[in-house]
């Protein structure tokens, strides 16, 4: 893998490539002894338990991207925040080698999709007999928004980043006991626990000679007599409560119901002039001998000012026309608020509703830019009620709120009464997603005071203020759930798994270990196709977990995407898979697996070569090449 890069995003890509997926990395970068991250990314290099290199240039021309290794690189990714520069190397990259996997971070979505199809002609073009099933030459754009998207959504849900997304579905692996493991009726069990648990929280470098660690992909038959406190580790999909019905999008803007059209003081002063309006009519009922309806007539002319003057009249009712005048004057300033004020209350009302009253368990969404509009649209994906608070009303998301009617406060956060308008005490989790570190900060800390248990997720810009924020939040609130993550941390998990090719749908890690969940062809491999799922599996190497009955030869989707395939489709994932089921040529299957379990099943598929998986640790069937036979540090040496 190679990087190209001198920021957060760069060192923080590098260390997940090189600790969770066993990758031989490159660095191309200005200096490792200066820059953004030079000092942080010159430490990844010096570790000798890392596979990581760093090659020194102030401009990524071909000259470096050659001595980077390119040529015979699986994937490239470019994170610099300059487009131009961006799209000026991964040509040059496509053009050297066409087999070339790249991931491109843009912040133009736009022109990114133009990018994407460019790029995937070109390798097309210049290797036509290339064969997509067992060559992953394709193009991936990453957007800020896209890409810390997942990790706040995952954590103000489901309050941990052990998360895999897979057809639509969100899945995360929970750490249950062997009496409460069926709770939630778990797809299977990950692992078994040897006691201590785990934290959400930190780095997670696998040991593949930790004996005492936790027993990966269990056997069924293993599960079967042990002690109910035996802690495991099971995989949840998260799913709705039952009898729990979305809201519907209402086709027509709801009418404005009175108190959303006039506020208290302007119905107070209503009803005041009413009453004094009836005082008159009475009066002039009773002092005329009229009837009721042609003294309020008479009242109600008066009080316009339309009436003729009473000159000849008795003095009385010359009193009662002047009344009647001055509170006519009363009445027209009123008048006028209530125009004006309707006027904006029904433009409000309209546009953008304000949160029931009725609303709990929802998400409190802080900000509608970039990252904050993506999250939004994740949220609806998932059917799960946010209010969003934004202070410019003419912010990207917006639109999109207005557009799907969500509850939205156009207002400054840091305003009293603004995050209880939001209901906040009733929310599950406040989301903080502005560009601005001190308003995040100052919001969930507010937050924290008003509710102390409230799930609180912040975006941090800076790696180390992350860090920090959330061990103080962690300690001053033992009992709540906090999640402070850079946008570099945010980040670096999806552009890891863009690199490590379509199939790589996410990883988990499990203490010191970690799982790969990867999408898999059963033709043509032995050890899949024509056996039970039962005898498929592999305690310590991998477990089926799902099943694709697509045919191979169609279009395969994108299983990673959130867009859930429609009920009744054909093409869905079959989750409760029995074990039975006798696994056949055309069918796809997705699969939790350890690193080396993962390249020993993907090397024995069709191939026969490096599958498209390396690093794994058993990926060559013949001896190693010449450059990867010298490197004591190549996955898999000596194997």
């Amino acid at each position: 893998m190679v990087i190209c890069g001198d920021n957060a995003l760069a060192q923080r890509l590098s260390k997940e490539l090189a600790t969770v997926y066993a990758q031989r990395v490159t660095v191309v970068l200005p200096s490792l002894r200066g820059g953004d991250h030079g000092p942080q990314i010159a430490e990844l290099t010096g570790r000798a338990d890392l596979a990581v290199d760093a090659v020194e240039a102030q401009v990524p021309d071909d000259g470096a991207l050659h001595r980077a290794g390119i040529a015979e690189a699986s994937a490239l990714a470019l994170t610099s925040g300059d487009d131009q520069l961006n799209i000026s190397i991964a040509l040059r990259a496509r053009r050297i080698n066409p087999h070339l996997r790249l991931v491109i971070r843009m912040f133009n979505p736009t022109l990114g999709r133009y990018l994407e199809d460019l790029l995937d002609r070109a390798a097309r073009v210049r290797n036509p007999a290339m064969d997509p099933a067992t060559v992953d030459a394709s193009t991936t754009v990453l957007s800020d928004s896209e890409t810390a998207a997942p990790s706040l959504v995952a954590a103000a849900v489901v309050g941990s980043d052990k998360i895999v997304y897979a057809d639509g579905l969100l899945l995360r692996a929970k750490e249950r006991t062997v009496g409460t493991a069926g709770r939630r009726d778990p797809l299977c069990t990950l692992a078994l626990l040897p006691g201590a648990e785990d934290s959400d929280e930190g780095d997670v470098d696998e040991d593949p000679d930790d004996r005492d660690g936790p027993v990966l992909l269990p056997d069924e038959a293993e599960l079967e007599g042990l002690p109910a406190h035996r802690g495991t580790v099971v995989l949840e999909a998260i799913t709705r409560r039952p009898g729990y019905e979305p809201p519907r999008a209402r086709r027509f803007p709801r009418a404005p119901v009175l108190k959303e059209l006039f506020s208290r003081r302007l119905r107070y002063a209503l009803l005041l002039m009413s009453v004094i309006v009836l005082v008159l009519t009475a009066v002039n009922w009773l002092m005329s001998g009229e009837s009721l309806l042609h003294a309020a007539y008479v009242t109600l002319l008066d009080v316009l000012a339309i009436n003729d003057p009473k000159a000849e009249e008795p003095g009385d009712e010359q009193v009662m026309q002047l009344l009647a005048a001055l509170a006519g004057m009363m009445l027209l300033p009123l008048l006028l608020a209530v125009v004006l004020e309707s006027y904006g209350a029904f433009r409000k009302a309209v546009a953008l509703p304000d949160p029931p009253r009725g609303l709990s368990r929802h998400v409190v969404l802080l900000g509608l830019g970039k990252v904050g509009t993506r999250v939004l649209d994740r949220l609806l994906e998932m059917d799960i009620p946010v209010v969003c608070i934004e202070r410019d009303p003419e912010a990207r998301g917006v639109a999109l709120a207005r557009a799907r009617r969500v509850p939205t406060l156009i207002a400054d956060v840091t305003e009293d009464g603004v995050l209880e308008e939001a209901k906040i005490k009733r929310s599950r989790a406040l989301l903080a997603a502005t560009s601005n570190d001190g308003t995040n900060l100052e919001a969930s800390l507010y937050a924290r005071q008003v509710k102390p248990e409230l799930r609180v997720v912040m975006r941090l810009f800076d790696d180390e203020f992350a860090s920090t924020v959330y061990r103080t939040l962690r300690d001053t609130y033992p009992a709540a759930q906090t999640r402070s993550r850079s946008v570099s941390a945010l980040a670096a998990p999806a552009f890891a798994g863009a690199l490590m090719g379509r199939q790589v749908l996410g990883a988990i890690p499990v203490g010191r270990r970690v799982l790969v969940f990867a999408a898999v062809e059963v033709g043509g491999n032995p050890l899949l196709e024509n056996r039970t799922v039962a005898d498929a599996c592999r305690t310590e190497g991998w477990r089926v977990v799902a099943l694709d009955a697509a045919g191979a030869g169609g279009e395969q989707r994108d299983l990673s995407s959130m867009t859930p395939v429609p009920s009744g489709g054909r093409n869905g994932l079959e989750w409760k898979v029995s074990s039975e089921h006798v696994l056949r040529a055309g069918e796809r299957v997705v699969v939790a697996a350890t690193r080396r379990g993962l390249g020993r099943l993907m090397a024995a598929g069709p191939g026969h070569g490096t599958p498209p998986i390396p690093g794994t640790g058993e990926y060559h069937f013949g001896p190693p090449s010449p450059r990867a036979q010298d490197d004591p540090r190549t996955p898999g040496h000596g194997w």
